[in-house]
């Protein structure tokens, strides 16, 4: 019962989301259709904003189960809640290995899972850094990493702002990256690494695309 109750609430919200920054934002999404329609795969956008994480669950149309920071997670009610719409916690301050285990398992169910590569909300127009996460699980559960550029979220809510403000936004889908590893057995640490290179590489190129169509 708790499973289809939240599979309701979820589709509901994402409707009631998806109209309101439609108006609110002028939202729009390109490169929809390098979403995978089945099966599991690790959406990766750039994060620069809160709304970045509304702005990620809207680009696809499936379901989607989130990694997000711990200190939201306040007990009771809340985390019921919030696990039910498929959040799920993650240390920020070091390697969190239960929270990489939580993506695995979602991936093995078929789950799409959105992280940030970027870790943390980052300033400016560079991606200077990502984090192996991504990369990693992906390549354990050998399904593709779709990047992800998000433009004018940061003109939406800058960090430090507690008012969302209506600006434009743009989202720029990537073709998928599917890591290059044997079908089973161990995957090589260089392999993580050139991944996530790779990754930050695209990040970059779909972030530009966006901000200029957002700009636009």
């Amino acid at each position: 019962m708790s499973r289809r109750f939240f599979a309701v609430v979820y589709r509901m919200l994402w409707l009631l989301a998806a109209a309101a920054v439609k108006v609110y934002c002028r939202f729009e999404v390109d490169g929809r259709e390098h979403i995978p329609t089945t099966g599991a795969y690790v959406l990766a956008p750039v994060h620069r904003s809160n709304v970045d994480f509304l702005l990620a669950g809207l680009t696809g149309r499936r379901r989607s189960w989130f990694m997000a920071k711990r200190s939201i997670f306040l007990g009771g009610v809340i985390d019921w809640f919030l696990t039910g719409l498929g959040a799920f916690p993650v240390n920020r301050e070091g390697v969190d290995r239960t929270a990489l285990r939580s993506c695995e398992e979602h991936l093995a169910a078929g789950h799409p899972v959105v992280m940030f590569p970027e870790g943390r909300r980052q300033s400016g127009v560079r991606v200077t850094e990502c984090f192996e996460g991504p990369a990693f699980v992906a390549s354990r559960r050998r399904v593709p990493i779709v990047p992800v550029g998000i433009g004018g979220s940061d003109r939406v809510m800058p960090i430090g702002s507690k008012v969302i403000r209506p600006r434009k936004v743009r989202i720029v889908v990537g073709e998928p990256i599917h890591p290059d590893v044997e079908p089973t057995g161990r995957v090589p640490r260089a392999v993580v690494t050139e991944l996530t290179a790779e990754l930050r590489v695209r990040l970059q190129e779909l972030y530009d695309e966006a901000r200029r169509l957002a700009a636009g």
